[in-house]
């Protein structure tokens, strides 16, 4: 009698204890479907895109800029006093990347806005074959530089390409799009971005 009741503690204590471990898994499903609720339901009704991570350089002074020229391009080098003063869009790209493909025709776009200037670091890229992306699909560009080792892709914090950075005419990054752009990011996303930085003036 003595001897089941000193065991019966010890038997409570494992079934609680198989209780916790079944509830952990539960707890870990619960909080990864509610972020991924949360990142739907913000895609859906607030416009806001998946692919638009913050960035810790958002709000500070741009990483200089000093990249040699893309020979054959017939534009200049991208270097800070290019773009000093302007409202810019840099753009990293690549001819290997497919999504820079499919945002090229809205960068042409874009290089037609007379309130912002479209400059391109080319990534990890050959020469002849950025001028043969540029050849067939044109060139938007007002400035390319090129980062054959992405150190600048480094400073400037780029996730993957390609990715785009509102830098305003003080040199303050403003706005970052990781991915392709779309009219969803366009019109939630750039557009007011730009229109905030004319504002600040």
């Amino acid at each position: 009698m003595s001897e089941r009741l000193s065991e019966s503690p010890e038997k409570a204590g494992r079934g609680i204890g198989r209780y916790a471990l079944a509830i952990v898994p539960l707890t870990v499903f619960l909080v990864i479907a509610g972020t991924a609720g949360k990142m739907l339901y913000d895609q859906d009704f607030n416009g806001k895109s998946t692919t638009e991570i913050p960035s810790a350089l958002i709000g500070t002074k741009a990483p200089d800029l000093d990249l040699p020229v893309l020979e054959g391009a017939q534009v200049p080098a991208l270097t800070s006093k290019v773009v000093a003063g302007k409202l810019t869009l840099v753009n990293v790209f690549a001819s290997w990347c497919v999504p820079c493909r499919q945002e090229h025709p809205i960068l042409k776009d874009l290089a037609k806005d007379p309130r912002l200037t479209v400059v391109a670091i080319n990534y990890k890229d050959t020469s002849e074959n950025a001028l043969k992306f540029l050849g067939e699909l044109g060139n938007p560009y007002s400035a390319i530089g090129v980062d054959p080792n992405g150190k600048a892709a480094i400073d400037w914090g780029v996730y993957g390409i390609p990715e785009s950075y509102l830098v305003d005419a003080d040199g303050t990054i403003v706005y970052k799009r990781v991915g392709p752009f779309d009219a969803l990011s366009l019109e939630k996303g750039l557009y007011p971005a730009i229109e905030k930085a004319l504002a600040k003036g």
